[in-house]
């Protein structure tokens, strides 16, 4: 497996990490931990070194799982969780409102570590933006627990360039994650451009488009209540069949190099820019060997004029998150 540096930092991971999320959250019911163990652990015998969770998925269960797997390998991987939520488990999903208070963040953060199985997190992101905490003094919290060798890296996710750039004046920020793929392209207006400028690295999640770009869901496609697509517009039947030509892209491009249209669309991100590192998630060993394959996969730049003059042509059907979501992205 290729190795890439998030950004300026000394921060190097697989060129493709592995989003755990999904092994107990957010798509349909949590999966078997002792499987998902070993799919993790499957994951560093590939060369694998980047893995991310966060506190909010289960709640909890997912840092636990990511903690147990990797503990045999703690010294040969990198660990990104997330704090700022307020979490109830009566609550839908377990999300009872925005809180990056600084006293939260040093509270919580001794959770995660117990969680993790760790002394110090690699790399700790604000999940989301909360209006109500200055970005300067949640930077300031991070930049403690670093200073106490809780943290070793500070990240945000789905955060504006101008969040971005009040954070990273008072502690650097190594990543940002960001949803990023084919079909979400919002980070190149202002995001990628600030992160070029300032030496941080990004980590695009859902580089699949939540499954949807790997050509594996059609419009027949029916998603349980307790997957999280099932409230997304952008996976209603009309919207799939409708957003279907961009998987027929995929699709195209991939028979010419031997690729899936998953592989087309994970080595599409890693030609962007060398401090890109995708995070797709799978629950199979099957998905997880296609997604490592992608950093083999090599595109020219003709194949790159080819899949943004196509890509530029379709209008993509449906919204990525219910409008209560996005109200809290790119703030």
């Amino acid at each position: 497996m290729q190795k890439r540096k998030l950004g300026k930092s000394n921060l190097e991971v697989s060129a493709i990490g592995l989003g755990c999320m999904g092994m107990s959250f957010s798509y349909g019911p949590p999966k078997d931990k002792q499987e998902m163990t070993s799919l993790i652990r499957s994951a560093v015998e590939r060369g694998v070194t980047f893995f991310d969770t966060a506190e909010v998925y289960g709640p909890y269960t997912n840092e636990e799982l990511v903690g147990e797997a990797l503990a045999p390998f703690r010294r040969q991987v990198v660990i990104a969780t997330k704090f700022g939520w307020r979490i109830d488990p009566k609550a839908e999903r377990g999300l009872a409102g925005l809180d990056s208070r600084p006293a939260h963040i040093k509270e919580v953060v001794e959770g995660s570590l117990k969680r993790l199985r760790t002394d110090v997190i690699d790399l700790y992101y604000q999940h989301r933006v909360d209006p109500e905490v200055p970005i300067e003094d949640v930077a300031g919290a991070v930049k403690d627990l670093i200073q106490a060798g809780k943290v070793r890296h500070f990240g945000l996710s789905e955060a504006a360039a101008k969040t971005i750039r009040r954070a990273h004046a008072v502690q650097p920020v190594t990543a940002v994650q960001s949803e990023y793929s084919l079909w979400w392209k919002r980070p190149e207006e202002e995001v990628l451009p600030a992160l070029e400028e300032l030496g941080i690295g990004f980590v695009p999640y859902s580089p699949l488009g939540k499954g949807f770009l790997t050509g594996k869901i059609t419009e027949d496609t029916r998603f349980d209540n307790s997957d999280f697509r099932s409230q997304i517009p952008r996976f209603t039947p009309e919207a799939l069949k409708a957003n279907h030509t961009l998987v027929d892209l995929l699709r195209s491009i991939g028979e010419r190099k031997e690729a899936t249209p998953a592989q087309i669309a994970l080595a599409w991100l890693l030609a962007q820019k060398p401090w890109i590192v995708p995070i797709p998630g799978t629950t199979k060993l099957a998905r997880l060997e296609e997604n490592i394959g992608a950093a083999a996969v090599e595109l020219t730049q003709e194949d790159l004029r080819e899949i943004e003059s196509a890509a530029s042509r379709i209008a993509i059907q449906g919204a990525r998150y219910p409008e209560v979501m996005e109200r809290i992205t790119y703030r």
